[in-house]
């Protein structure tokens, strides 16, 4: 530093020092600094006063309904899910009181570690779990999902122990559906099971709060507007520690209604006791309502495996079961009718002008397209010799139909049989009905893009080739057939009558003619089911589906064959002839023979119906909780 620099910093130093000594410089500097901590002390004052009214002015309902929500709590009541009975009024799908865990993903303090100690505590599998995760995923935060239901005292008892660590979980009293006749009614009852993701994507969330389950199948899935009801609430004071205090209010739940079915639980048993080891089905409604008033499939399941969520092995076993337990048989498989179309044909060939019912028809062993060498046989090796219409039902003679069907050609008897109700779904109040199949070369051509073939017109005129109906849809064409045209629509629900145009033919003697070949098919001695005749008047058809196409040069025996080889066994009949009660159409998986294996079965569905069999009571297979 120069001596010049030293001498301006001195100078400046003795300056600085004169002005802290001068006091009234110094009381500026103090004047300043008060004006200046009063000045912030003001804005902040301010900005307090004004976030005090900002809060209690402005906020004061949003702040008041706060803390009357830590105050009080608004809980969801589940509406009872209503109950279905028969027609003799029992329970076939009920609700028994259990206790359920349940958990609110918005109550959880850690809701990973709240669901993994809820997954040993409960012992569930990973499947589970999974779904668990799903449900919380895509439903509501705030709306209580189940995690296992029918828990057990020492389940319970973990459970309380745990709940200062389980905030989200909650152990309450639910009712849970039962179906105490289990495999006897599960085609067609249905049951209930978890709401899962895809069900949360279509249903109205806020009439299902704290329901837990949903209609799946069957008549439950068909009704569940009606079954479900809606939930009530219940607003309740809490003290700190969340203990209900006090009820402030309640809006009651609203019910879900009862169902009355048209099914008897004792004709159902004796129905599913007659098809006996086979699988197949039975379906048997009144002609002159449309009412169902049995309707088996078998083999069948357990429905109360699927209420709380069936296991993956469960699940795996009845997937993978080679008889298809879950497949409905009577609305949903489609077979071949076999012979038992023949009534139909014989109408179609009456109503085109193709027959006169008191001509003969030389019907040998087997039938040929004019320059065809293709042989069509009869089932009989030798033929029938001379028939007219009654003898050619009461036989079951298939060259007669073959001759019929060619002549008559695929279009009048695609547009007959359609018009009859064969090929389309009957509007049964059920989910999963198919429709069946009335070939025609339009059909084959979209699908298949081939032409259609006159012997495929042959074959189809003995219900084979690809012509396809449901049990449900034979049982209907019985009852039209049993009440000469009138049509009711099948229906299982009480309230659901619905009657259907009539089939109206040129002549109503047409309609006695073929009835009158189903009543010596039981009731002659050449009939094909005269083993079924009764005390009462049967009239019927038998039928055999093929279930694989024999070589022009090849004989059928069942003895050589394996039994998933052997024909179906149809059968349709209704009785008594001249008032009919009942109409019953059944099929026998593998069975062989119509009149040997099916019309027997229809025989003790109609025996028991009409009451030539002692009255039986089906007894119901109660449910234990944890079963």
């Amino acid at each position: 530093m120069s001596i010049r620099e030293a001498i301006r910093d001195a100078h400046l130093n003795r300056a600085h020092d004169r002005r802290l000594n001068d006091k009234h410089f110094s009381r500026q500097i103090f004047r300043r600094r008060v004006f200046l901590a009063a000045l912030i002390a003001l804005l902040v004052f301010t900005v307090l006063l004004w976030r005090a009214a900002f809060l209690q002015v402005d906020r004061h309902a949003h702040f008041s309904e706060m803390a009357e929500n830590n105050r009080t709590r608004t809980l969801v009541i589940p509406p009872e899910r209503g109950r279905i009975f028969d027609d003799g009024g029992r329970v076939v799908a009920d609700n028994v009181a259990t206790y359920q865990a349940q958990i609110v993903p918005e109550d959880t303090v850690d809701l990973k570690r709240e669901l993994s100690m809820l997954q040993q505590v409960l012992k569930l599998d990973d499947d589970t779990l999974h779904d668990l995760k799903e449900r919380i995923k895509f439903g509501r935060s705030f709306d209580p999902i189940l995690v296992k239901s029918d828990l057990t005292a020492v389940e319970m008892a973990k459970l309380a122990q745990l709940q200062p660590w389980l905030a989200g979980v909650s152990v309450e009293s639910s009712l849970k559906r039962v179906y105490p006749y289990r495999q006897l009614l599960a085609h067609v009852v249905g049951y209930v099971g978890r709401i899962n993701v895809a069900d949360l994507k279509r249903i109205n969330a806020d009439l299902y709060q704290g329901t837990q389950y949903i209609g799946k199948s069957g008549i439950e899935r068909e009704y569940e507007d009606d079954l479900h009801g809606k939930p009530g609430f219940k607003t309740v004071e809490v003290d700190a520690v969340g203990r209900v205090v006090k009820v402030l209010k309640v809006v009651p739940p609203v019910a879900g209604k009862d169902i009355h079915l048209t099914l008897d639980v004792p004709l159902q048993g004796i129905a599913a006791a007659a098809l006996g080891s086979y699988s197949g089905a039975v379906v048997a409604q009144d002609p002159a309502t449309g009412a169902i008033k049995a309707m088996v499939s078998r083999p069948s399941f357990d429905p109360n495996l699927f209420v709380d969520g069936i296991s993956h092995k469960n699940y795996q076993t009845l997937l993978n079961d080679p008889e298809r337990p879950l497949f409905d048989r009577a609305i949903t498989a489609t077979y071949p009718p076999g012979s038992t179309i023949k009534p139909v044909m014989a109408l179609a060939g009456l109503q085109y002008g193709f027959l006169d019912p008191n001509k003969k028809f030389f019907a040998g062993p087997y039938f040929q397209i004019p320059g065809d060498k293709h042989h069509y046989r009869d089932w009989r090796k030798w033929g029938h010799g001379w028939v007219d219409l009654d003898q050619a039902i009461t036989q079951s003679c298939d060259v007669y139909f073959y001759d019929l069907a060619y002549r008559m050609g695929i279009d009048p008897m695609h547009t007959f049989l359609t018009e009859f109700g064969l090929g389309r779904k009957t509007g049964i109040d059920l989910p999963g009905e198919s429709s069946g199949l009335v070939p025609s070369p339009k059909w084959k051509r979209k699908t298949k893009n081939l032409p259609w073939y006159p012997g495929e017109t042959v074959i189809a005129g003995i219900g084979q080739g690809y012509m396809l109906t449901t049990v449900l849809q034979l049982a209907q064409t019985t009852s039209i057939l049993a009440e000469s045209g009138k049509r009711y629509r099948p229906w299982l629900v009480a309230s659901n009558e619905d009657k259907e145009p009539s089939i109206e033919l040129k002549s109503q003697s047409f309609w006695n003619d073929v009835r009158h070949g189903m009543f010596d098919v039981i009731n002659s001695p050449h009939g094909t089911a005269r083993r079924i005749a009764a005390p009462y008047l049967i009239a019927g058809k038998t039928g055999t589906a093929q279930v694989f196409t024999v070589a022009q040069n090849a004989s059928y025996n069942a003895k050589d064959l394996a039994k998933k080889l052997h024909d179906h066994a149809v059968f349709i009949g209704f009785a008594p002839y001249d008032d009919p009660k009942i109409a019953v159409a059944v099929l026998a998986e593998h069975g062989g023979s119509g009149s040997g294996t099916a019309a027997p079965v229809a025989r003790r569905v109609m025996d028991y119906y009409l009451g030539f069999e002692p009255k039986k009571t089906v007894k119901m297979e109660f449910v234990k909780h944890g079963d």
